[in-house]
């Protein structure tokens, strides 16, 4: 049987955008946006913030539970990461960071089209198979 994976969808957008969304993760500030997201209820949340958040917990459970802990802090503390990752949100659906394909592929289009000069820059999609995605390192 093949293995079934799952997908994740993830949107970068202009510094303005970013900081608009960062405040209210539905979208409010672009309504086309806020659209898709509603129609499939979903949210989105900022990468930055999520690596914080994994910061934060991996800080209060012990660093040695949380195989990315280092990376993540190095990632999180380097300005140009920062940056970075400031301007790029998840797309969790129903809640889950994970997805099925026939929802991904519905969201993606959706998303793909909304790319533009007004705010939202590229759509990326990423899946579980562990060959597409980098591991994390050995201690």
């Amino acid at each position: 049987m093949e293995p079934t994976w799952q997908f994740q969808l993830r949107i970068t957008v202009s510094p303005e955008l970013a900081n608009d969304l960062r405040a209210n993760p539905g979208g409010a500030s672009h309504a086309a946006l806020r659209d898709v997201l509603r129609s499939h209820n979903a949210t989105l949340k900022c990468q930055f913030d999520a690596f914080a958040d994994y910061v934060s917990e991996a800080e209060k459970q012990g660093p040695e539970n949380y195989p990315l802990y280092q990376w993540t802090k190095q990632t999180i503390e380097n300005p140009e990461k920062k940056a970075k990752y400031l301007q790029s949100f998840t797309v969790y659906v129903n809640g889950d960071e994970i997805y099925g394909k026939t929802i991904a592929d519905v969201i993606e289009a959706k998303l793909l089209a909304l790319v533009s000069d007004d705010g939202i820059e590229s759509v990326a999609r990423f899946d579980t198979n562990p060959a597409n995605n980098p591991q994390p390192p050995r201690r």
